[in-house]
């Protein structure tokens, strides 16, 4: 094993640049590795929070 650190992650990037006539739209993004993580960690708890509100509000009872 050697004692070198690993290098730090780079952060993912995402650009959108759009136009519907006079409206113009930029927005830009960088995410680490981890953030993408925690990320899929939130939409994972909303999704799986609706599927039950759902399911609890159809049921017969």
């Amino acid at each position: 094993m050697t004692d070198k650190t690993p290098a730090p992650a780079k952060p993912q990037k995402a650009r959108l640049d759009l136009r519907a006539g006079p409206v113009s739209l930029k927005m830009e993004v960088r995410v680490t590795p981890a953030g993408v993580l925690a990320i899929g960690g939130l939409v994972s708890g909303i999704l799986l929070s609706t599927a039950v509100l759902v399911w609890t509000a159809t049921a017969r009872r």
